[in-house]
């Protein structure tokens, strides 16, 4: 009896410690990571920060928090930001106007030349679309749903969410190749990647969490791409087209992350010309 309450008294330990670890992880500042791309046509360098899955209302992510990561962001100085959906948390038909207010003073202080763009997730759909876009309109933030608008140098295409059911691929290519500059796709899930055209060089992507819950290499949360493990996290070069997917910053379903720390990424976009002098990312 003694070794059985001695096994189950260490377990019992084992996992605090691993909720402790999992917490502590998800609420820590992101990790920011840089990349490179090479983009044809483009006529200067730029720089855009990819934010995604901020997941307001739970446990690991508040306005103080949020208030904080967008003073990191702000401190990268980026020409554009792009945030690639899920701002809200859960499944309640009503969580959007109920959650969605708190995050409207931080995000309003993100500051970028070129402005915020950001697509909805598929939580925005499922917690309220109208009420996240009303949010997002407060906060300075223009959203775009399968459609384009020129931001800078480049054509930005936001098509919708994929994992719902609201992307429309052709429709944003259709706007984006109309406005004749480099083009550059914004979504929230990855897995449009793989039908993209040749033109479609840069896919930037949240919704994996970089699997929210990895241990030893292997995911111990539930997968949410049809392509596994292919597009869970980072840059994912594939021939000509370059496949960014952030951890994003906030978590789904429990408030832990393990192994797949919060994370946004600094990506410097660079004309062909100058692509010899630099070191791709």
């Amino acid at each position: 009896m003694r070794i059985l309450l001695g096994i189950a008294a260490g377990i019992a330990l084992l996992i605090l410690l691993l909720a402790g670890w999992g917490y502590r992880e998800a609420t820590s500042d992101p990790i920011v990571r840089r990349g490179e791309v090479v983009l044809p046509g483009l006529e200067r360098p730029m720089k855009i920060v990819l934010l995604s899955d901020i997941h307001i209302g739970t446990a690991a992510m508040g306005p103080a928090r949020l208030t904080r990561i967008v003073g990191q962001v702000n401190a990268l100085k980026p020409d554009l930001v792009v945030i690639a959906g899920d701002f809200i948390f859960g499944h309640d038909p009503e969580g959007a106007a109920k959650l969605g207010p708190a995050m409207i003073a931080p995000l309003r202080q993100l500051c970028a030349p070129m402005g915020v763009t950001a697509v909805l997730g598929n939580h925005d759909y499922w917690t309220g679309a109208q009420a996240v876009r009303e949010q997002l309109g407060r906060a300075g933030i223009t959203v775009l749903e399968n459609d384009a608008a020129l931001r800078g140098p480049i054509a930005l295409g936001g098509v919708s969410d994929d994992f719902s059911g609201h992307a429309d691929v052709v429709a944003t290519l259709r706007a984006a190749r109309a406005l004749g500059k480099p083009m550059v796709l914004l979504t929230h899930s990855p897995d449009i990647a793989p039908g993209l055209p040749a033109d479609a060089r840069l896919l930037l992507a949240g919704h994996t969490h970089c699997g929210q819950g990895v241990v030893f290499g292997h995911n111990i949360a539930p997968p949410v791409s049809r392509y596994g493990t292919r597009y869970r996290c980072g840059l994912v070069r594939e021939g000509s087209r370059t496949v960014v997917v952030t951890g994003g910053l906030g978590a789904s379903g429990v408030s832990l992350r393990i192994g797949a720390p919060p994370d946004l990424w600094l990506l410097t976009l660079v004309p062909v010309a100058m692509a010899p002098t630099r070191k791709a990312g």
